[in-house]
């Protein structure tokens, strides 16, 4: 079994309701988010290859765009722009594209922050 990651960043932009540090929360301000996503499997026999990087690639750079440079608070289905849901909301849009989706991590280096999210438990 092997597992294959890739990693990107974006750069944006939310507001968010906390508990503390309330009012810095609550003004626009922006982070840089670091993402990894991680896939599990076998080897195509064929291929050699899990997943080709290209396809990878694609998938990766076609979420990042709907994240780099824009407003969390604007992205559809994300909800609060928490490490949480960045996880959850990055699953959902990459797991029709990416056969064995095993991790999604999210991290802000700048405050050591990090999520990591192993997909919907399955009952």
């Amino acid at each position: 079994m092997f597992e294959l990651s890739k990693q990107f960043y974006f750069e944006a932009a939310h507001t968010l309701e906390r508990v503390i540090e309330t009012e810095s929360s609550r003004r626009i301000h922006g982070h840089t988010y670091h993402a990894e996503i991680t896939v599990r499997g076998r080897p195509d026999p064929v291929s050699g290859m899990i997943l080709d990087l290209g396809l990878f690639t694609r998938a990766l750079e076609a979420v990042r765009a709907r994240l780099d440079h824009h407003f969390l608070d604007d992205v559809p289905d994300l909800g609060p722009a928490t490490l949480e849901n960045l996880c959850v909301y990055l699953w959902r849009t990459l797991a029709p594209d990416l056969a064995g989706l095993n991790r999604v991590t999210v991290w802000r280096q700048a405050s050591g922050d990090k999520c990591t999210y192993f997909g919907p438990e399955v009952n």
